[in-house]
């Protein structure tokens, strides 16, 4: 190994890379984004030595194998660096390359994919999704008597494509609850795809009962894996291909992915054995499963520098150097609240970070400021993994936050929090 690989995997290891760069192999990637020509713009000396420090003593301390941030600021990359382990059972130092599973930070990309079918008229929201998929044109909401006996009543209101978007759908994950109709559902998006192929698995979420009516409740579910199975169906391409052709390429993620490639694998990011919560053995199966079909609402990979470009391109308003994925107008009424007065908003009941949110298409978008237990702006606009990666956008501040990580479990909910509270300690105004 030559002495400036050792002395970056040193730094890598340590947290210690300064003013808000990467030091870089020499065979290490390049940026995802023009680097600031400003050490650290946006950012305090003593914030950039405190968001290091975070890290170093979450890695020190076994609550997070290793970690990649990147924070673009003014369209420019202000902070690009590993952190710890890609895979600390064996040793082996986090690289900026790493890939992770995103969990749910793929519905933001598939929600984008929609959207330009949407902006070819192809994809109306108001569409019932029956157009699409005739299993859901009679649908029925399940009622659970005193006794706790599940009946059904029919549905008033067909699914719309906006229903799935906004998941007010009624098609909930099975894993979030203890309902008659709960026990009903795949527990998430990922055990679906591994157990069922899409059509089976359109076929079992369309012969449930719904746990709510369309168009009334705001409830975590699977709509955004049948919202990209719709695509699938317009296309006639797996989604994918879908993504690639219409997102991927133009923003440039050659990392992101639903199938990593064999010579790609060894850059896969690993989980802690142990769980640091609750001190039992922990695993991301999807790392070692093959999926039966692209999940929209799960299965997807990537890095933190192909992501942060996605980012930045939602934040420009859908163009990245001189490509456009959607139109301006476009990403903000995606960024914009679609739970209206008459929606029970539930998105503060996922986490303490959520409460004062409505929702988009995609994303969680911020309504007001100062009742989350997570800083930011109104029109702040997130989604984030069960498997650990986090991501936002704060337009008023100009900023994109993207943070790879392998930490499945409730710790990851306290990572979010932390995460975000030396990011906005580190700005200067």
């Amino acid at each position: 190994m030559n002495k400036l690989r050792a002395f970056s995997l040193t730094l890598a290891l340590s947290g210690g890379l300064l003013g808000g760069t990467t030091l870089y192999a020499a065979d290490a990637p390049k940026a995802p984004l023009p680097m600031s020509s400003t050490s650290g713009q946006g950012f305090s000396p003593e914030g950039l030595k405190q968001i290091d420090a975070f890290f170093a003593d979450q890695i020190a301390n076994n609550q997070l194998p290793g970690a990649v941030l990147a924070v673009a600021k003014n369209g420019k990359l202000v902070i690009f660096k590993p952190y710890g382990y890609a895979d600390k059972a064996n040793s082996k130092p986090m690289t900026t390359d790493a890939i992770f599973n995103l969990a749910s930070m793929t519905k933001v990309m598939a929600s984008v994919g929609a959207l330009t079918f949407y902006e070819e008229g192809k994809l109306p929201l108001n569409a019932p999704i029956s157009n699409w998929l005739p299993q859901f044109k009679d649908m029925k909401v399940g009622k659970v008597d005193s006794d706790g006996n599940l009946t059904t009543v029919p549905a008033k209101n067909p699914i719309t494509v906006q229903d799935l978007m906004r998941h007010t759908n009624g098609l909930t994950y099975g894993g979030r609850g203890t309902t008659p109709v709960h026990k009903l559902f795949p527990a998430g998006s990922a055990p679906a795809a591994v157990q069922y192929t899409s059509s089976e698995f359109i076929d079992k979420l369309a012969s449930n009962p719904l746990l709510y009516e369309p168009g009334t409740t705001w409830d975590y579910g699977f709509g955004i894996d049948v919202l990209g199975i719709i695509e699938e169906k317009i296309a006639g391409k797996p989604l994918g291909g879908i993504l690639q052709e219409r997102v991927w390429s133009k923003v440039g993620m050659p990392n992101t992915t639903f199938q990593v490639a064999e010579k790609d694998r060894a850059r896969l990011a690993q989980p802690l054995p142990i769980d640091p919560l609750t001190g039992k053995p922990q695993k991301v199966d999807i790392l070692n499963q093959a999926v039966k079909f692209d999940c929209g609402g799960s299965c997807a990979f990537s890095t933190a520098g192909d992501y942060v470009r996605f980012g930045q391109m939602l934040l420009n308003g859908g163009s990245l150097d001189g490509k456009r994925v959607l139109g301006p107008q476009t990403v903000a009424f995606m960024t914009s609240n679609h739970l209206n007065k008459d929606i029970k908003n539930n998105v503060g009941g996922t986490e303490p970070g959520r409460v004062g949110y409505g929702f988009g298409l995609g994303v969680a978008v911020r309504m007001e400021r100062g009742l989350s237990a997570i800083n930011g702006n109104v029109g702040d606009f997130t989604w984030n993994g069960a498997n650990g990666t986090i991501f936002w956008v704060d337009p008023k501040e100009q900023m994109v936050v993207v943070m790879m990580a392998v930490a499945p479990g409730e710790i990851r909910k306290v990572h979010r929090e932390q995460l975000n509270a030396v990011i906005y300690g580190a700005l200067e105004k």
